[in-house]
């Protein structure tokens, strides 16, 4: 465990930190939006702000990642979020707050992005789930961390602000310290969704369908609890059910996955989350039965994204990390933008069961899709064969793959990052030369099964 996570320590606390801020502010602006006198119409665009922003970032932020670097473009993201938090109770004004929520969207989405990229250069196909499931799980502690701390002062005072841009600023300090070398400069800063899909369709469609329904579930979870005749405290009791037993369930899914199809694991969970759903949207339960129903819940439907995102960085090269996280995080925010508008939709009319029916039903899309693909095996692009091959043998002999101009890096860790490189060398022999996205994939009688 120490030698997996080791390398990402320091990044693992910075997102302690800036999660922790960004679960304060969460629960902080809408609460003190209602205090200024904010309609539920203002309060609720405040949540499409943000996503708006989330899925600019994800067009635009590879381009400061390939200019800045990683480390560089965290502290700036990070100075951004600080900013427009320290400016909200300044300007109390639902136009202004507007702006600020995207440019915050916009600052977490290429931070999300950092991240992401960062964990999975510095982790292999056999432990990808573990580094993946240890990041989702600091997520959601921090989250509910977060959460918590806006009992420590009045909403209306000025205090809470102050506490969550203390916790954005201490982000920055474990990640521009650390010691451990930053990812190798990314080559392009485009993100080719097409290219994508076809090497990890599971994964981006995975991602789109989570975005519809965990975007529902923070956007609306709390108005489901209190239609359910909960009170504040119990709506906030059944959203913390979800978000700790999600947190829990990462960890031995995580390491699950790792040796296994992740795809059968992923497609396990929606059976399991769509169940869940229809029993929630269903059943009338007091307190006790929906926190119960709400453990089943995350359990099951929280660790998806994790696994998804895995996938789609078991079937690309390790110099895409920026381009597949970038892609990943937009199929994610598109769908965090669409669920919450057709879930509130669906409760106006049918009650607040109707968000719960919502989510089942996107789980049974995704698990229909994932069969789909588990049926017709599909392959990873052909370009990819050797590359899955040197990170077998890597994992056979105890090597780890490093990124190029690494410091001290014997011969096997050179030889296996040249492996990072778009080079010619990874296409068949009989392939003519081009960029790594163009090779034809395989068809049912070439290439080969991967399991990951």
């Amino acid at each position: 465990m120490a030698q997996t996570l080791g390398p990402v320590a320091a990044l693992l606390l910075g997102v302690f930190f800036l999660v922790t801020g960004s679960g304060l502010q969460n629960t902080l602006l809408p609460l003190r939006g209602a205090f200024e006198g904010f309609s539920a119409v203002e309060l609720g665009l405040l949540g499409s702000s943000y996503y708006l922003g989330f899925v600019t970032g994800c067009l635009l932020v590879p381009h400061l990642v390939r200019r800045s670097g990683h480390i560089r473009a965290f502290a700036a993201l990070t100075a951004g979020v600080v900013a427009s938090m320290m400016a909200h109770p300044l300007f109390i004004d639902p136009f202004v707050w507007y702006g600020l929520r995207a440019i915050t969207g916009f600052c977490f989405a290429g931070l999300y992005l950092v991240i992401e990229s960062w964990l999975n250069d510095r982790a292999t196909n056999q432990t990808r789930g573990f580094v993946m499931s240890a990041y989702v799980i600091v997520d959601y502690a921090a989250l509910t961390a977060g959460q918590m701390m806006i009992t420590l002062y009045p909403v209306r005072g000025f205090e809470l602000f102050a506490l969550a841009t203390i916790l954005f600023a201490m982000a920055t300090l474990p990640v521009a310290m650390t010691s451990a070398g930053q990812p190798a400069p990314i080559e392009t800063a485009r993100i080719r969704i097409w290219h994508l899909l076809k090497a990890a369709p599971v994964a981006v469609v995975g991602c789109f369908a989570i975005g519809l329904t965990n975007g529902s579930l923070w956007s609306l979870g709390p108005i489901f609890g209190i239609g359910r005749g909960l009170t504040s405290d119990g709506a906030a009791t059944f959203m913390s059910a979800a978000v700790v037993a999600g947190a829990v369930a990462q960890w031995p899914i995580g390491y699950i996955s790792d040796r296994m199809d992740r795809r059968r694991i992923l497609a396990a969970l929606m059976v399991g989350a769509l169940l869940a759903g229809i029993a929630l949207g269903v059943f009338q339960f007091g307190l006790l039965g929906l926190c119960i129903l709400a453990l089943f819940y995350g359990a099951l439907s929280l660790p998806a994204y994790s696994l998804a995102a895995a996938h789609a960085y078991d079937r690309t090269l390790p110099a895409e990390a920026v381009e597949t996280a970038a892609g990943l995080l937009l199929a994610y925010g598109i769908g965090s933008v669409v669920g919450p508008s057709v879930a509130s939709f669906g409760m106006m009319h049918y009650g607040p069961g109707a968000l719960f029916l919502f989510t089942a039903a996107s789980h049974t899309f995704l698990l229909l899709f994932v069969v789909w693909s588990l049926t017709f095996r599909d392959r990873p692009p052909p370009h990819l064969a050797d590359k899955l091959g040197e990170t077998a043998a890597s994992a056979a002999t105890g090597t780890v793959p490093m990124p190029e101009g690494e410091p001290d890096a014997t011969p096997s860790r050179m030889a296996a990052a040249t492996a990072s490189r778009p080079a010619t060398h990874l296409k068949p022999a009989a392939a003519p030369a081009a960029t790594p996205g163009d090779e034809p994939y395989p068809t049912e009688q070439d290439g080969r099964s991967d399991g990951a």
